[in-house]
């Protein structure tokens, strides 16, 4: 999907690419424009989110995250500045019925932590029903 953002520090956005774990099992994926601030607000609640997010709802600054994350978000901050293309994260829904990031965390929340509010994913097709809140209105 080839679809440039501009962030809130006007940060050019790359292209976005299918995430190569969709390869071979299109048929179980769609790629949907997913609202940002809802999906954030959604994940919150997941078991993982401590890691990148404060419990005020604040994506953790570099320096603030686990030293294991750290590459990963300074290797998507590599690929903004650029220009590389990005893999679209892959979302699902979790036990709790909350919003979860199969792949792609790194992308997905580097990339609203410079204040994207859409941004292409892709969703298990089962659980298209489930995401009718977080697509984006376009």
């Amino acid at each position: 999907m080839n679809q440039r953002m501009a962030t809130k520090d006007a940060v050019k956005i790359p292209d976005f690419i299918a995430n190569p774990v969709t390869a071979g099992r299109e048929d179980r994926y769609e790629t949907v424009m997913i609202d940002v601030p809802k999906v954030l607000k959604s994940w919150q609640t997941s078991l993982f989110s401590y890691e990148w997010m404060l419990p005020d709802g604040r994506i953790k600054d570099a320096a603030e995250l686990p030293e294991k994350e750290q590459p990963k978000r300074a290797e998507v901050e590599g690929k903004i500045a650029s220009g590389a293309a990005l893999e679209m994260p892959i979302l699902g829904i979790g036990l709790m019925e909350n919003i979860e990031i199969g792949s792609g965390r790194a992308t997905f929340l580097t990339l609203a932590a410079h204040g994207i509010r859409t941004m292409p994913v892709h969703i298990p097709k089962s659980n298209q029903s489930e995401f009718k809140a977080f697509i984006a209105k376009v």
